[in-house]
């Protein structure tokens, strides 16, 4: 799952990532509120932890303009302020879920599973089932039927990828934008390297799970129904 963070506080925001990361969280770290409207309006993220006092754009701004222009992209907000007041205002501009600072990140991670699990069907209890296979993103273990692998981290999230687009061709530009981030230096042999290292990981647990590459456009899943 891919986290933006928002949040000026660099030792905190550093301190967090470092949590998330080890619990197979890919993390980009914005500290400036202009900067972080730039990189939600990508729309590449699964979730966005973004704090409301920040230089350059506060937090409410920055959620009021990407809901505007139709990114419903999940929203913890982040605060110092306790007052229940600061709540229903942040809710009100449409944020999933709020956490006051100082908070523990045992409870973070509890919210960001909490507002994963909200995506499509294919998902219970945060397990990804599609087909044949069973995937969980927190463990990144692959199961089919008695056979099981440990995917890599970029493996994981790519799986994921495809699998919450299984109607739709995932293109190269939207696989490295969505697993490497919005700025990297990411190229095309890097996908092809790791579409090829997931197939090798659905042949090796026996699924009949297969990934088409669709010359000029991308990469589609069959063997889900």
């Amino acid at each position: 799952m891919r986290v933006l963070m928002v949040e000026d506080e660099k030792y905190m925001a550093k301190a967090v990532a470092e949590i998330l990361k080890k619990n197979h969280y890919t993390v980009d770290l914005v500290h400036d509120g202009s900067e972080g409207l730039a990189y939600a309006r990508s729309s590449i993220y699964d979730i966005i932890i973004l704090d409301i006092m920040l230089p350059g754009r506060d937090g409410l701004t920055i959620l009021s303009e990407i809901r505007k222009i139709g990114i419903g992209t999940p929203v913890i907000l982040l605060t110092a302020k306790g007052q229940i007041e600061d709540k229903v205002k942040g809710l009100d501009f449409g944020a999933d879920d709020y956490l006051a600072k100082p908070f523990h990140t045992d409870e973070l991670l509890a919210r960001l599973r909490a507002l994963h699990r909200r995506k499509p069907e294919l998902r219970n209890n945060g397990v990804i089932t599609f087909g044949d296979i069973e995937f969980s993103p927190h463990t990144l273990v692959l199961k089919c039927v008695k056979n099981e692998t440990m995917l890599k981290l970029k493996e994981g999230q790519l799986l994921e990828l495809l699998i919450d687009n299984r109607n739709i061709v995932v293109s190269k530009n939207t696989i490295i934008e969505r697993v490497w981030g919005y700025d990297t230096e990411a190229e095309d042999n890097h996908v092809e390297i790791h579409i090829s290292r997931l197939r090798k990981q659905l042949t090796r647990v026996k699924s009949r799970i297969s990934i088409n590459t669709i010359r000029g456009a991308g990469y589609t899943l069959t063997g889900g129904e």
